[in-house]
């Protein structure tokens, strides 16, 4: 190999670990929830709503911390409660959320009171 494509091979490398460490870190840091959409979003929103009494539906994704699906919601009580739901749309767990959506704080108190 002449001393021109060692460099070039060189380069390519250098370039391809540095766009492989970019991706690692961009997935690592970034916010890749991703929203509920069509039939599943319809059908997972009913039933978070059902399980908190109504409210707003702040943000839907896919598989959040071990549950194929879920809802935040702010209530009419105006707590904001993620709820978390299975393949099949059954609520598994529900928690009072003190951040909106992308993690963004709301100012609302967490815990639970008698809305």
């Amino acid at each position: 190999m002449d001393k021109r494509t060692k460099l070039l091979v060189g380069a390519g490398a250098a370039i391809a670990v540095v766009a492989v460490g970019t991706g690692v870190g961009v997935a690592a840091s970034g916010d890749d929830d991703t929203p509920l959409q069509g039939d599943r979003h319809d059908r997972a929103t009913a039933a978070a709503l059902e399980e908190t009494g109504g409210g707003t539906v702040l943000e839907t994704e896919v598989g959040d911390g071990g549950a194929a699906y879920s809802v935040e919601i702010r209530t009419d009580g105006g707590r904001v409660v993620e709820v978390q739901l299975d393949q099949r749309f059954q609520v598994i767990g529900s928690e009072a959320d003190d951040d909106g959506p992308n993690g963004e704080e709301t100012g609302v108190e967490s815990g639970d009171s008698d809305d």
